[in-house]
């Protein structure tokens, strides 16, 4: 980005929506993360991904955004083996779990980008390239000095909203309250997208809870789900 500033000065560093914290893969996530990557992974490129290349096939692409340990991601793929899962993940144990449940269960329809999530849509998913996106318990960043960090802001929101075939779906989920609404405003304020319920939506069948979710519900929170569709 440019600028009229002194050119002296040190670049502006981007408001991210994750803290790297690496934490210890066990053994297996090792093994898996070591074995599988070159397999599975798909290394971080300024230029578009060619998903019939990298899946050897052409096929209806759903992009996750923050597979977590995987085990949601893991399900849905073997659930829907005609669709290619593209999983984007920065955090290394969840990604040597992941690719640890895919060589167990033998998923040819998942790959996945261990990078930052944004600069992945804005450099690697072309327009209108995507049959879905799932968002599924992203950092809430509860405190309200933090907002300011949370994925599902409105450029972010047009962005993924544009990488959408015609039909093509957004499904988000939450168990912060708070972050739901805002998710809602924002994703009903983008023109390119139309909700499919009246407010939040239910919990489609085919998506299994999450460790978050579990966990959140234990502490006595619901969970909203949201599902808009691109116009």
């Amino acid at each position: 980005m440019s600028g009229d500033g002194d050119a002296g000065a040190a670049p502006r560093r981007p408001v991210r929506s994750f803290v790297l914290r690496q934490g210890r893969m066990s053994s297996a996530q090792q093994r898996a993360f070591d074995e599988l990557t070159p397999r599975y992974g798909i290394p971080f490129a300024r230029k578009p991904l060619d998903c019939a290349t990298a899946f050897g096939r052409r096929a209806p692409v759903v992009l996750e955004i923050g597979c977590g340990m995987g085990e949601t991601t893991a399900a849905i793929a073997q659930a829907h083996p005609q669709v290619d899962f593209v999983g984007i993940e920065v955090h290394s144990p969840g990604v040597g779990a992941l690719l640890k449940r895919v060589g167990e269960l033998g998923l040819a329809n998942v790959r996945v980008i261990r990078h930052d999530a944004v600069e992945v849509v804005e450099h690697m998913i072309g327009p209108g390239s995507l049959a879905g996106v799932h968002v599924y318990f992203p950092d809430p960043w509860p405190k309200t000095r933090h907002h300011k960090r949370r994925l599902l802001k409105a450029p972010f929101v047009h962005a993924l909203a544009l990488r959408l075939a015609a039909g093509g779906y957004l499904h988000a989920a939450t168990d912060w309250e708070d972050y739901a609404q805002e998710m809602l405003g924002t994703l009903t304020a983008e023109p390119l997208l139309a909700n499919t319920a009246e407010g939040y939506a239910p919990r489609p069948a085919w998506r299994p809870p999450t460790k978050f979710e579990r966990r959140g519900v234990a502490l006595g929170h619901a969970v909203f789900d949201l599902l808009f569709r691109r116009k």
